[in-house]
């Protein structure tokens, strides 16, 4: 379902939350033009003029493109509380696998999956059905798992492209118990914390305490999240130290005030403006300072709770009593969220007496914002009301990440060498690009083009085993024909880094030949590879 009403682009930046960036190197250059224009009236000579220009140009063109990003990407993000249904057969409305411009990340929070124990116990061992039907779905088109991390009921799962997989790194996943006094994990927060290009970037996925009376504690609940999640790296140990932190899940915050009527009656009519001021979320912002800091687009879809099942009709049940307290009917409400928080600029020192102390460090941190800068725009925030098998509808927000990248080189580069087929021990090569904490434990897997995830590999070999391998120093391997697939196909070799647990580097896609045995056991037609049998 598309928004309501039509709404300008949400954007933020990693520089400033006010002023754009663009916006400000823009008018700069303006200016350096100006200037120069009227330096080229006063020059006496075509040489001085020549150079004036020249130089004033590239201080112009550096200040424009400290700025701006080179590179933009589009993450599609979805929230569901999915009420421990099974997925649907059918997932690409909510994936919108065909949108333009294409998608290079998906980031996908469920709550309420179905976690009895017998079920729970069972998902640790395999793949849930919801992962089954996402991987599936994607895989085929170029997408490959990237993490999950599941606590009970709650599951948050990354996809990335293919190309992007190499610069996906320093991969790092945590959860945090709020419910029955942080014992239980039915209520509470999980999280992936991951470098994309360099920048830190952090998905936080989230089912806070529920009822209308709660909205003090969700926000405590909240803050508890934010203060004990850690991530074990040395310079993003917590959620709040990211560059980038996206903020989504059955939030459960409610609208308050309204009767059932009134909510009903604005929703139908499409005045949604009339209850936002009511929105818990939205009245508790104004309030903690914390929550300032994130930022949301307009309401301009539908409240996603409570639906009957299988219908677009708000909970029309009976009102029942239960265990001496009375029932009674939900109001409709926008519990299912998605916000995001742009790490604000460091503030100086407190210590007046230290100027110079706190124009450096005020200087510096800037000058590395400055250099790798990071601009998010939201393009859509709405709600797929054609999804019927929750009481919750799924809520989606698309946003461009534009960024300037750290680096642009895979930290290895692998290569098979010569014909691949199981008829005989085939090599491959691999080379260090760049320095970083590699592991005798890391390990080169086989894949078939198309593969889900890291561990979907059909073979893989370990890294050389004795010492580590040297900065541009070619390796050689062999891999045993038994290893091999007797069926050709496209495959790739990925390297997988154990400390990054990343995938850091893939060879081109190569085609493995059919074997003879594969022909002789008739899992091919007699005529492959050109063989005439």
């Amino acid at each position: 379902m598309e928004p309501l009403t039509d709404s300008p682009r949400q954007r933020s930046e990693s520089i400033s939350s006010s002023v754009s960036q663009g916006s400000r190197s823009k008018m700069v250059l303006r200016q350096r033009l100006s200037e120069l224009m009227t330096c080229v009236e006063d020059m006496s000579s075509d040489e001085e003029a020549s150079e004036e220009v020249s130089r004033t140009l590239d201080e112009a063109f550096h200040l424009c493109g400290r700025f701006v990003p080179t590179d933009a990407f589009r993450l599609h993000m979805v929230t569901w509380n999915v009420a421990t249904a099974e997925p649907p057969e059918d997932v690409s409305s909510l994936l919108q696998l065909d949108v333009q411009p294409p998608t290079d990340l998906y980031v996908i929070g469920l709550q309420e999956v179905n976690a009895t124990p017998l079920r729970f116990i069972s998902d640790l061992l395999v793949e849930d059905s919801w992962s089954h039907v996402l991987m599936d779905t994607l895989a085929p088109r170029g997408f490959v798992k990237v993490t999950s991390v599941r606590m009970q009921g709650l599951l948050l799962l990354v996809f990335a492209k293919q190309i992007h997989l190499p610069f996906i790194r320093n991969i790092r996943t945590t959860y945090t118990r709020t419910g029955i006094f942080g014992y239980w994990g039915n209520k509470g927060g999980v999280s992936v914390s991951l470098s994309f290009y360099g920048h830190m970037v952090c998905f936080l996925n989230c089912h806070l305490a529920a009822h209308m009376n709660y909205a003090l504690q969700r926000v405590d609940e909240f803050e508890y999240i934010l203060e004990t999640q850690d991530f074990d790296i040395y310079d993003t140990p917590q959620v709040r130290d990211h560059k980038v932190v996206f903020w989504f899940g059955d939030l459960n915050f409610r609208i308050a005030d309204h009767g059932l009527h009134f909510l009903r009656s604005s929703i139908n009519g499409g005045r949604l403006n009339l209850l936002w001021s009511k929105d818990q979320l939205t009245m508790m912002k104004k309030k903690e300072p914390f929550l300032q800091e994130f930022e949301e687009g307009p309401l301009n879809f539908k409240p996603s709770y409570k639906f009957d099942r299988n219908s677009d009709t708000y909970d029309t049940s009976t009102p029942k009593a239960w265990l001496g307290f009375n029932g009674k009917k939900r109001k409709p409400a926008w519990t299912d969220r998605i916000l995001w928080r742009i790490k604000p600029k460091s503030l100086p020192l407190e210590d007046d007496d230290d100027e110079d102390q706190n124009e450096k460090a005020s200087t510096s941190s800037k000058d590395a914002m400055d250099e790798f800068p990071l601009l998010v725009t939201q393009d859509k925030y709405t709600s797929d009301m054609s999804y019927g098998l929750s009481d919750h509808k799924p809520v989606i927000a698309t946003f461009s990440m534009e960024l300037r990248k750290c680096f642009d080189t895979p930290l290895v580069h692998v290569s098979p060498e010569g014909v691949w087929s199981a008829d005989q021990d085939a090599l491959l090569n691999y080379t260090i690009q760049e320095d970083f904490m590699s592991s005798t434990w890391d390990w080169i897997g086989l894949y078939k083009v198309g593969f889900k995830s890291a561990p979907d590999y059909e073979s893989f070999v370990w890294v050389r085993e004795h010492d580590l391998a040297d900065i541009h120093e070619v390796i050689q391997l062999s891999v045993d024909k038994d290893e091999i697939p007797l069926v050709g196909g496209q495959y790739v070799l990925g390297y997988y880094s154990t400390n990054m647990q990343s995938l850091v580097g893939f060879s081109a896609n190569f085609q493995i030949l059919e074997s003879k045995r594969a022909v002789m056991e008739g899992l091919v037609p007699e005529k492959g590879n050109g063989f005439n049998k």
